[in-house]
């Protein structure tokens, strides 16, 4: 008989073949809530839930990302990359976009969602060989970081959701996660055993999911459709000083309907572009919820409540009753529309010693001009891809601004009454602390 060194080790209990199916379960699962949160941020009221998801899907994105590249280097040379037996798991997590509403959808990710992916997320690395696989504890141990922060978070803003909300709704969500726990266990959960089969997956929702064509928003702001004068007003001009202050402020809090785009264009296009696109548009709509929050902070430190500062609508609304291009040509073509002008109010903030408004315009420009490469991107790979059904770019953009163009035009002397009397406000605000 043959005698041999021992080799027996519990290292080794996961093999290379194992170990990538374990890691190609976690990235469908992340990829399904990555698309998922992006739906639905348009139907969220919160602007801090709105802020907090943008974070949280372009962090999942990255997750998502480096499990992806991991299982490609472990399955080498193979690109195959499918559900298969993970399909009762995965469309567990792909229901989640089907919440009957937004109550339900951040309950299911506060208390069934994140928690799964934390909890499998840890499991692996508690067996996971810091040998052979460095590279996979290096990126879970960073994704366990993120999803113990958004649970946190995410606590705390279905806290103040469930708050405001109706009783209906309370009970709906608190029906719809009671179902989805039932069903996980069913399924087995997420974990690193392989789940059990089980029948077609019935998320219990009276209709499918569809980007909603009026955003929901925050009713602890200044609701309305313009945001500033200036808008429907070419006689209210930007101005400077304060005034440039003030409307630079509110432009980005105002890029709440850009993170909702973001959000909404991922959600449609993930299932008819590459992987690839599904991160471009979670960075996209990060960048986006930084520039909203941006404002919002300026703002407040300048001693401004929430009701006293405008949220308009009228950007989402120039894309009502629209095919989803029409959206994704909307941030491309607010994107280079503006781009120019950034430099030169960072230099005129500079002159008035106003450091954070500096700073906020110079990073904003440095976003827009990834941004901008990101719409040629997607506009032209969507148009090379579905040529019948998509139009050129420039084609596009002179659609976005027409559409703009009426929605300005439509603007009542109500509206205008109402976001002057807003804007003189926080005006004369601003003056008196400026003293």
């Amino acid at each position: 008989m043959t005698a041999y060194l021992p080799g027996d080790d519990a290292r080794a209990r996961y093999m290379r073949i194992d170990t990538a199916e374990i890691l190609k379960r976690f990235h469908f699962c992340e990829r399904a809530i990555v698309k998922a949160q992006a739906g639905w941020l348009a139907g969220i009221p919160l602007l801090g839930a709105k802020i907090a998801l943008g974070k949280h899907l372009w962090e999942d994105s990255l997750t998502g990302d480096a499990l992806r590249t991991r299982v490609f280097e472990l399955r080498y040379p193979s690109r195959l990359l499918e559900v298969g037996s993970d399909a009762p798991v995965v469309g567990l997590f792909e229901d989640s976009i089907q919440a009957p509403n937004a109550l339900a959808f951040m309950k299911a990710l506060t208390e069934v969602y994140k928690p799964q992916l934390l909890g499998a997320y840890r499991d692996y690395l508690a067996i996971a060989d810091a040998i052979a696989d460095g590279p996979s504890i290096r990126f879970l141990t960073m994704a366990v970081r993120d999803k113990e922060a958004q649970i946190e978070a995410l606590g705390q803003l279905t806290g103040a959701l469930e708050a405001v909300s109706s009783e209906d709704n309370r009970c709906a969500a608190d029906a719809w996660v009671t179902a989805l726990q039932q069903r996980s266990a069913q399924v087995g959960a997420l974990s690193l055993e392989a789940p059990r089969p089980v029948g077609p997956s019935t998320a219990p929702s009276d209709s499918p999911f569809a980007i909603p064509d009026v955003p929901a928003r925050d009713s602890a702001f200044h609701l309305c459709r313009f945001y500033w004068p200036n808008v429907i007003d070419p006689t209210f001009s930007y101005g400077e000083g304060v005034n440039l202050q003030l409307r630079s402020a509110v432009s980005h809090l105002n890029e709440v309907w850009a993170i909702e785009t973001g959000g909404a264009v991922l959600a449609a296009f993930a299932d008819r572009l590459d992987w690839e696109f599904m991160v471009d548009a979670a960075r996209w709509t990060y960048d986006e919820a930084r520039h909203t929050n941006m404002g919002y902070e300026r703002l407040t430190r300048w001693g401004f409540t929430p009701a006293e500062l405008p949220l308009g609508t009228y950007i989402y609304d120039s894309a009502r009753g629209q095919p989803p291009i029409i959206r994704l040509g909307f941030l491309h073509y607010f994107e280079t529309k503006n781009i120019g002008k950034k430099n030169e109010r960072a230099e005129a903030f500079a002159s008035y010693q106003d450091s954070a408004s500096q700073h906020d315009m110079e990073f904003d420009w440095a976003d827009e001009t990834i941004h901008a490469h990101y719409g040629r991107k997607w506009l032209d790979a969507l148009r090379e891809r579905y040529p019948e059904e998509i139009p050129d770019r420039q084609a596009i953009l002179e659609q976005c601004d027409r559409l703009v163009d009426a929605v300005v035009a439509s603007a009542t002397q109500e509206d205008l009454d109402d976001i002057r009397l807003v804007a003189t406000s926080m005006i004369e605000k601003a003056n008196r602390q400026a003293g």
